[in-house]
């Protein structure tokens, strides 16, 4: 099962839309927003393409971002204010699930919690003292599979790799995610989908549940 390549989502996969938002599910290898000025192979400008030809006056805000090689929920603002709205209580949403294909077999759940700080080289790692960024992950597993974990992830705060970081400090890198030490690349991609995103929204304070479709190739691991 694992010799062959699963190729996952390529088009612009809309998860909700409304006036105000515009919930997109992101492809692995991509790029959120561009680390270039000019670049065009980005989820932004994809997004900002969708909504401009439907009226040239339409705008888009990015509230938050995915690293490039992870796939999932990504949500839009189609308006400044409740970009800000959103960002600035951002801490204040209620369950940001992921799903993770790690390297070995983790037995029970668990939660890991340290301080996030990174290297001059772009590198995140963790450490004990309070002067980094406090980051707090819950993982659990679901199945199992050739030695390897199907991982359920909640994560309590929204740090640069916290969970590839995390998954590296309890000796289960994520398969495909070499920065952080994954020795294996089974489906030519990092193994982390931004399954769910709930959040209330700051005007109307209705609860809201965006969840992702599963790429193949976690439905490859198991039906979930």
């Amino acid at each position: 099962m694992y010799n062959k390549v699963v190729m996952c989502m390529k088009k612009l996969d809309i998860i909700y839309e409304d006036k105000e938002l515009i919930v997109v599910n992101k492809p692995a290898k991509k790029l959120t927003i561009a680390t270039n000025k000019g670049e065009l192979n980005t989820l932004y400008h994809e997004v900002y393409e969708y909504v401009h030809k439907k009226n040239k006056r339409n705008r888009i805000f990015i509230v938050h971002r995915l690293d490039k090689d992870t796939s999932g929920v990504v949500l839009f603002s189609k308006n400044e204010k409740l970009k800000y709205l959103l960002q600035n209580n951002w801490n204040d949403i209620t369950k940001r699930s992921y799903l993770a294909i790690v390297e070995g077999i983790v037995k029970d759940k668990g939660t890991v919690k340290s301080y996030l700080k990174e290297t001059k080289t772009l590198l995140t790692y963790s450490s004990n003292k309070k002067d980094g960024k406090l980051a707090i992950t819950e993982y659990e597993p679901i199945s199992y599979h050739n030695k390897n974990t199907l991982l359920k992830i909640n994560i309590k705060t929204g740090r640069k790799n916290q969970i590839r970081v995390h998954m590296k400090d309890i000796g289960h890198p994520i398969i495909g995610d070499k920065k952080y030490g994954s020795k294996k690349d089974l489906y030519k991609r990092m193994t982390l989908h931004a399954y769910e995103l709930e959040l209330i929204h700051p005007i109307t304070k209705k609860k809201m549940v965006f969840t992702a479709k599963i790429p193949n190739c976690f439905n490859e691991f198991k039906k979930i």
